[in-house]
C-alpha cells in the first residue's frame, strides 16, 4: 500500500458486516446486486454483429479485436442483444476478468449476462465493472464459484444477483469511475511505452548478434562476398563451410535406468532440463531409445529449429529421438554457432531447408541442415566474438529485465489503485 501513501481517505469508516468487504466509508451503503441491476433479455436484430467480452475487461464487437481463434456457431440458439452501456458478465471467464461495459451494440451467446441499472441515474455501470473485475482478479469469484459448483468456475447472473455490493452515491460512483478511467489510461500508456522499449532492445540484440557472427568485430577488416545470399559479405580471412563439415550428427544411445537430466530445447531460452520448466505433462516414463547429450553438443528440435528451437547444451543429459544431436568435429566454439543458428537471418534459411507442408509441420532433417553454408572464422576469433556477445547481450537482457520489473510494478500499482478506489480505502472526490 506504499503506492497510495499520501492519498486522502474518508473521515470515518464502519463495519460492512461482510467478511470479504471489511470496512466501508460511513456514508456508503450495501445493496444486493439484484436491487442494482436487472438482466436484460432482448432478441438480437437481424444485422447485429458478434460482441465479445474479453478477459482484459473490454467488451466490443469481435471484429474490433480479432476474428481468429473463436468457435463459430452454426446455429445461434439463445443469442441475445447487447447494447452499448450494458454491464456484461461472461459466465465462463468472469473469474479471469471477463467483465466490462460494452462499447457497442450487437449480439452475444447466452453465456453472457447483459446487466442494466434498475434506476437510471442511480447506478454507474462503469464503477461496478471496475469493482467486479477487482473481485475477479483477487480470486473471490473463483472461491465463490467453487462454493456453489465443484470443479466449475461458472459465475452466472443468479450468482451475481445475490452478491452484496458497496453502494456509494451515484455522483461518487461516477467520480471514482472517471478517476480510474484517467489513471488507468495513464498507467496503460506507460506500460505500452515500456513494452515498445523491450521490443526495440530485443531488435538491437538481434542486430548485434547477426552483425558479429557474419561480419566479425573489426569494422575496418577487408571484406569479400561470401557467395551465400543470406550471409552477404564476410571478412576476407573467414571461410564458408557446410554445417556437416563442422558438426557430425551423433546417435549415442542413453544407458538404461540412467539418472541423466532429461533435456529439451525451447525457442526463447535454448537447451534446459525439462524439470526446470515443465511442472506437469510431457513426462517420459522411460528414456529407452533416447540419445545421450554431452555438454557442448548442439541440440536441434527438428520440428521447431527454424523458430529458434536449437542451441548448445550446457549439460550432460538425454533427449528424445525428436531431436538431433550435433557434435563439433573440427575446432569450434559451440556458443558461436549457438548464436548464429538462433539468429533471425539463419532461422529464415533453416526454414527454407525444412521439409513439410505447413509452417507447424516443417521439419529440419540433417541431410538438409548439413548442406547449409555458414561462416567459419578462426577459432580465436570465434572466442572473441562469443565473449563480446556475452557482454553485450547481458547488458541488453538486464535492460529488458529492468523494463519488465517496472511493468510489473505499474500493473501492481494499477490493481492496488482500482482496489482502493472501489472499496473506499482512498477518497478520489
Amino acid at each position: 500500500m506504499e503506492f497510495l501513501a499520501g492519498l486522502p481517505k474518508y473521515e470515518t469508516y464502519k463495519p460492512s458486516g461482510v467478511e470479504w468487504i471489511g470496512e466501508i466509508p460511513t456514508e456508503w451503503n450495501l445493496e444486493k446486486a439484484k436491487w442494482l441491476f436487472s438482466r436484460a433479455e432482448r432478441k438480437p436484430l437481424q444485422d447485429d454483429e458478434i460482441v465479445t467480452c474479453f478477459r482484459d475487461g473490454q467488451v466490443t464487437l469481435r471484429k474490433n479485436r480479432r476474428t481468429e481463434g473463436f468457435t463459430t456457431a452454426l446455429k445461434e440458439h439463445g443469442y441475445q442483444r447487447i447494447c452499448k452501456g450494458d454491464l456484461v458478465i461472461h459466465a465462463m471467464d468472469a473469474f479471469a476478468g471477463a467483465i466490462g461495459v460494452s462499447d457497442s451494440d450487437g449480439k452475444s451467446t447466452p453465456v453472457y449476462a447483459a446487466c442494466i441499472p434498475r434506476k437510471k441515474g442511480g447506478v454507474n455501470s462503469y464503477f461496478y465493472a471496475y469493482y467486479m473485475r477487482h473481485l475477479a482478479l483477487s480470486g473471490f469469484i473463483v472461491s465463490l464459484a467453487k462454493g456453489i459448483r465443484e470443479r466449475s468456475t461458472d459465475f452466472r447472473f443468479n450468482d451475481f444477483s445475490e452478491l452484496l455490493l458497496p453502494c456509494p452515491s451515484y455522483e461518487e460512483q461516477t467520480l471514482i469511475a472517471n478517476f480510474l478511467d484517467q489513471k488507468t489510461a495513464q498507467i496503460d500508456e506507460a506500460i505500452t511505452i515500456k513494452e515498445k522499449q523491450i521490443v526495440l532492445l530485443k531488435e538491437r540484440k538481434q542486430i548485434i548478434i547477426q552483425r558479429a557472427v557474419t561480419q566479425g568485430l573489426n569494422p575496418d577488416a577487408p571484406m569479400k562476398d561470401s557467395g551465400v545470399d543470406w550471409i552477404g559479405h564476410i571478412p576476407e580471412h573467414w571461410e564458408i563451410k557446410r554445417v556437416k563439415h563442422i558438426f557430425k550428427m551423433v546417435m549415442e544411445a542413453s544407458e538404461k535406468n540412467n539418472d541423466h537430466e532429461l533435456l529439451s530445447v525451447y525457442t526463447g531460452i535454448g537447451v534446459k532440463p525439462r524439470k526446470e520448466l515443465e511442472e506437469r505433462g510431457n513426462k517420459a516414463s522411460t528414456t529407452d531409445g533416447y540419445w545421450f547429450v554431452k555438454k557442448g553438443d548442439i541440440v536441434v528440435n527438428k520440428l521447431l529449429a527454424w523458430m529458434g528451437a536449437i542451441g548448445i547444451s550446457e549439460y550432460d543429459g538425454v533427449t528424445s529421438p525428436a531431436y538431433d544431436i550435433l557434435r563439433p568435429q573440427i575446432p569450434t566454439n559451440g556458443f558461436f554457432y549457438h548464436n548464429l543458428f538462433r539468429s533471425s537471418l539463419c532461422s529464415a534459411e533453416l526454414k527454407r531447408h525444412s521439409r513439410g507442408i505447413m509452417d507447424m509441420r516443417l521439419r529440419l532433417y540433417f541431410d538438409k541442415f548439413g548442406v547449409v553454408e555458414v561462416p567459419y572464422p578462426p577459432v580465436d576469433e570465434q572466442n572473441s566474438i562469443v565473449r563480446y556477445l556475452e557482454e553485450q547481450t547481458d547488458k541488453i537482457d538486464n535492460a529488458v529485465a529492468v523494463q519488465k520489473s517496472q511493468i510489473e510494478k505499474l500493473k501492481e500499482y494499477k490493481a492496488t489503485l482500482i482496489n482502493s478506489a472501489v472499496t473506499g480505502k482512498i477518497k478520489v472526490a
